[in-house]
This record gives C-alpha cells, sequence and structure tokens, in this order.
C-alpha cells in the first residue's frame, strides 16, 4: 500500500498546475474536486490516499490531433510514448526515422501529457485512478 500511496503522490505532483479533476471521498460521500496543494498534504500527512482519486485518459485515447502536435514538438519519439505497453530502448536501432531526443526533452515530454491528462504510469489499471467521462476534460 506504501508503494501506491508513493506512486500517486509523485504522479499528482507532477499534475498539480493542470487542473486535473479529482474524485474526493469525505464521510462517504463522493463529489469531484480539482486538485490543490491541500489534497496533496493530506494524502502526505495521514488521509487515506484513495479517498482522492485523479480522472485521467488513458493513452489510447490520444487523437490524432494531439499526437500531430506532440510529434511536432518532439519528433517521431513521441510515437512511443502512447505504445502499449511504451517501447524507450533500442528504438534506433528498429526504427531510423524518428531521429533522437535530448535528455532535457523527456520533462516536456511528460508535462505535455499531464497537460493532457494522459494516463502514462498506468494508473487506472491499477485502481489508482478512474478513467475520465466523456467531455470532463476538453479534447481539441
Amino acid at each position: 500500500m506504501m508503494e501506491e500511496k508513493k506512486l500517486l503522490l509523485i504522479d499528482l505532483c507532477g499534475r498539480l498546475p493542470y487542473n486535473v479533476v479529482i474524485r474526493c471521498t469525505d464521510n462517504d460521500t463522493d463529489y469531484k474536486c480539482f486538485l490543490t496543494t491541500d489534497i496533496l498534504n493530506e494524502i502526505l500527512h495521514g488521509k487515506e490516499y484513495y479517498d482522492y482519486i485523479p480522472y485521467l485518459r488513458p493513452m489510447s485515447s490520444m487523437t490524432d490531433g494531439e499526437l500531430k502536435e506532440l510529434n511536432k514538438k518532439y519528433g517521431n519519439i513521441a510515437y512511443f510514448f502512447i505504445q502499449e505497453p511504451p517501447y524507450y530502448y533500442g528504438l534506433q536501432a528498429q526504427h531510423s526515422d524518428i531521429g533522437s531526443i535530448e535528455i532535457s526533452e523527456f520533462s516536456g515530454i511528460y508535462d505535455w501529457l499531464n497537460a493532457h491528462h494522459f494516463d502514462y504510469r498506468g494508473l487506472i489499471e491499477k485502481g489508482l485512478a478512474l478513467e475520465v467521462a466523456e467531455g470532463m476534460y476538453k479534447i481539441d
């Protein structure tokens, strides 16, 4: 259980600037709210982490437009961020058209994925996140 709490906290900290919607549970009542530093502090200091479950988009929900946007910013390597499971190693040997990416650009890719509410850590499958309802986040 401690590993799940740690994984959720790590993920949520990166999502704080992006208005992620959370299912909050208080006295057996569920409601939706936005992630705040107060929620992170409550999870960190004893509140049950499963009382705060983010709504995220599965990687498979990425639109063609989003993939084009990601590829425009970071090159064809972005394609590998939507694979199930993701393939990060040996890419150059397998695909000569992907180009290269600086290690410093990885944070930009993760920031982009966070801003678009994608579940790249598999939290939905682990029961640590809920799949978004249609229309919850505006998708261009």
